[in-house]
């Protein structure tokens, strides 16, 4: 949580005006109740209406100048919160863009999302309440004992004995109930939990029947939350009459003996008044206090989250003196030299002595069953993960040499999942060269069989994308995210199953297009279809992690059985005419 705090080191000012402001306030609300009891006592006692009219508006410059101040406190304390909670999420948002694939799996995407939106809120929300409150509290709790002893000793007597005992009340109160708090969340988090698998698990769920089990299985954990709140919400109850029974007993005894004080000359009506109005503001602060302190650690904890993340570092760790990718790459482009991948917190390698090479403008075709390790192998060239052993060359230098951004600003990579962002067609493209002009935009879609999706739109490349791409079918996102690879003419393109919303006859011209690029890239085809792959110049067949054959379709027709199976039961037309 400390090194959290280092982010309001731009805000030293407003984080010494906030609560200085607030004192200020403080100050001036302690000369109220003196103003009233000279109101009592000199102003009603003697029917003196000039001087009554004179002490409202001294009533009313007090109540300006604190509203005055209140303000700058609060605009310094705003200040500083939102302006650290700025600096905070901007830091969080670079931080988690450093990390690789390996820790962002680990931590989890909505995590992230909560560290980055809630906990952070929670954050600037501590900050702004701490410098607003955290001094004016116990001024006002501390001033008004003072103040009392300034009227009458024996009267003030009472404060010595009721702060300490409100102080026990309150603060023992809030020491029981913080750590139910917590399971509070932790409750609660469980049910948001559960919210959102079944809001994103709705179509399953309906499918299989188990709207009932899932609606008792929200019932369960959701009652269970009731009552652990109810429960945390008795114990809070007990604050208010626990300290309002002291109080009233403070003012029954302070009136008492004030009473006694008037009677005997040494202090006045108005002085009592104003002693119980110090009671009341006493009573007030202390629960605000309470509550800061309660907002305070839930703060503290959020914070404590937020630091963990900062402490992950990447475990892709860049040479110390990185070189550039070359623009003309090698005949020998690529090579894997006994490669093997575990992930982290797995028991088993993902992939295990992957070993090939690849030539300048080859097609390789990758295939391979479900969990069979196709998208991890194509993972590790642009970086995405690390080996665990062995080697990856890339014009004959280790990948590990170059630049992560120089090494992948010559790869075009097509995700399994497609995604677009918000904005335009062509901003989205851009997103493959910033520098791309027109033509290179409209010969990258023109290649990726996408000139009939911004043809059919009002403003053509300029047509809106909606968040998620959700304005567009699953083909057409494919097409245009293999445009946005190809507008940025890579020396890698890599096709992750890229193709598997389209149709066979879109799926051939594309490959065609491809082949046929004037920059000759080369491709990676990932694909479940044979009929994608059995064209390449290479085909890798993949099972469990391992190469179980290579070469091309016919010899792995006649070679491989993993193959064999994987086409013919594609296939089973052509395997009963060859039977």
């Amino acid at each position: 949580m400390r090194k959290i705090l280092i982010y309001l080191k731009d805000y030293k000012k407003e984080s010494v005006l906030a609560p200085l402001f607030k004192m200020l306030e403080a100050l001036f609300e302690l000369f109220v109740p003196i103003v009233m009891a000279k109101v009592i006592d000199i102003g009603i006692a003697n029917s003196d209406k000039p001087y009554i009219i004179k002490m409202c508006m001294i009533l009313v410059a007090l109540g300006i100048i604190g509203l005055t101040c209140s303000i700058t406190a609060q605009y310094f304390s705003a200040k500083a919160a939102c302006g650290f909670a700025e600096k905070l999420r901007h830091s969080l948002f670079k931080h988690i863009q450093s990390l690789s694939f390996t820790e962002m799996d680990t931590i989890g995407t909505s995590t992230l999302i909560t560290r980055m939106t809630s906990d952070i809120n929670q954050l600037q929300n501590g900050v702004n309440m701490f410098l607003r409150l955290f001094m004016r509290s116990p001024f006002i709790v501390f001033g008004a004992m003072i103040m009392a002893f300034t009227i009458d000793f024996k009267a003030a007597l009472v404060f010595v004995i009721a702060i300490p005992l409100l102080s026990v009340i309150v603060f023992g109160i809030m020491y029981v109930s913080i750590p139910l708090y917590k399971k509070v969340q932790s409750n609660l988090d469980k049910v948001l939990g559960i919210t959102r698998e079944n809001l994103t698990g709705a179509r399953v769920i309906r499918a299989f029947h188990k709207e009932d089990s899932e609606i008792q299985r929200f019932e369960d954990t959701n009652s269970s939350l009731a009552k652990l709140q109810m429960f945390v919400g008795r114990i809070s109850s007990l604050m208010n009459p626990l300290t309002y029974i002291i109080v009233n007993i403070s003012i029954v005894a302070v009136v008492w003996i004030g009473g006694i004080q008037v009677n005997s000359g040494i202090i006045t009506q108005g002085e009592v008044v104003a002693l119980v109005n110090y009671m009341s503001q006493i009573l007030v602060e202390l629960i605000k206090l309470a509550n800061l302190i309660i907002l305070i650690n839930k703060a503290i904890a959020c914070g404590n989250r937020v630091q963990g993340i900062f402490e992950i570092e990447s475990s892709l760790k860049e040479d110390e003196n990185p070189i550039e990718v070359s623009d003309t790459p090698s005949d020998n482009i690529l090579e894997f030299k006994h490669v093997n991948l575990k992930y982290k917190n797995s028991s088993q390698e993902s992939l295990t002595d992957i070993d090939f090479s690849v030539n300048k403008g080859e097609t390789i075709g990758i295939i391979g069953g479900t969990g069979s390790g196709k998208t991890s192998l194509i993972n590790l060239i642009p970086r995405f993960y690390d080996v665990s052993s062995g080697e990856i060359l890339l014009n004959g230098i280790n990948i590990n040499k170059y630049s992560v951004k120089s090494l992948r600003s010559k790869i075009g990579v097509v995700t399994q999942k497609t995604v677009l962002f918000k904005g335009t067609i062509r901003e989205n493209l851009l997103w493959g060269n910033e520098n791309a002009s027109d033509k290179e935009l409209y010969d990258a879609l023109e290649s990726a069989q996408a000139l009939n999706i911004i043809s059919s739109k009002e403003n053509n490349i300029d047509a809106e994308v909606a968040p998620g791409g959700k304005n567009f079918s699953g083909g057409q996102k494919q097409r245009l995210t293999i445009a946005r690879a190809l507008v940025r003419k890579p020396q890698i393109l890599i096709l992750d199953d890229s193709a598997s919303a389209l149709d066979f006859a879109t799926d051939a011209a594309l490959r065609k297009a491809i082949r046929n690029l004037d920059y000759n890239p080369t491709v990676f085809i990932v694909s479940q279809r044979a009929s994608s792959i059995q064209f390449a110049d290479k085909i890798i067949v993949l099972d469990d992690g391992k190469i179980v054959g290579i070469g091309s379709h016919n010899s792995l027709l006649q070679n491989c059985e993993v193959y064999r199976e994987i086409y013919y039961s594609q296939f089973n037309k052509d395997r009963k005419e060859e039977n």
